[in-house]
């Protein structure tokens, strides 16, 4: 495998912090193997583009993952499953037509000082997609109709999620855990052994949600560590 690292940029998370980037250069598809060997290093995917944060002077990113046979949800975490009970949840190996109108009130509604702002049909296309990944697109309905969308990637050990978007005005019933719970589960149903969450950021507060989710593994000096304590 090649890798590059990128000039220096304004990092998406940290004001006044530089972001470098780590990059898979590899010009054929990799394989759903070399991909699994990837996020067991540390790395994520946005499209077909592989990465891993590499700043010399920051090392706030950490990758995040469950190990789902050890995972017990928290007492808000119990409150949040039964909160939302009322949910249809089917699994789809489909992207369909009715996601995107979702994920652009999602993005409009929360998320217009980012990266996928503003959203278009081509990027979100692009993000999400890929040759290799084995995306699965976990789906929930009230009423017959979408409400939410976790878009995970299957590996042969694990899940990985890739990004989760809702409708906006049922921002009370925490949708985004909820997903996370969700997927939790899905990988325990399909024997995986683990639940990757991309990185995780102490100082983000858009970015430290993750580590509600413990016992988790946080990979840091090239290993994986044990958290037990949610923080």
């Amino acid at each position: 495998m090649r890798f590059g690292l990128t000039q220096a940029f304004p990092c998406s998370y940290l004001p006044d912090k530089q972001e470098q980037v780590l990059l898979h250069l590899n010009d054929e598809p990799i394989s759903n193997q070399a991909y699994a060997r990837l996020l067991e290093n540390g790395f994520r995917r946005s499209g077909d583009a592989i990465y891993r944060p590499h700043c010399p002077a920051c090392d706030a990113c950490q990758s995040l993952r469950i190990a789902v046979k050890d995972f017990r949800p928290s007492r808000n975490q119990r409150r949040i499953i039964n909160k939302n009970n009322d949910l249809a949840i089917c699994l789809s190996d489909q992207d369909k037509d009715e996601y995107y109108p979702l994920y652009e009130r999602y993005i409009l509604a929360r998320h217009t000082n980012g990266s996928m702002y503003p959203p278009t049909p081509e990027q979100y296309r692009h993000f999400i997609s890929s040759h290799w990944a084995g995306t699965q697109f976990l789906e929930f309905k009230l009423e017959q109709q979408l409400v939410g969308v976790a878009i995970t990637d299957s590996i042969d050990n694990g899940l990985s999620a890739l990004y989760t978007f809702f409708e906006p005005s049922l921002e009370k019933r925490s949708l985004g855990t909820f997903a996370i719970l969700k997927q939790i589960s899905l990988a325990q149903q399909q024997n995986k052994h683990y639940l990757y969450l991309g990185y995780q950021i102490n100082d983000c507060s858009k970015m430290n949600y993750k580590a509600r989710f413990a016992p988790n593994q946080r990979f840091i000096d090239n290993k994986w560590q044990q958290f037990t304590d949610p923080e």
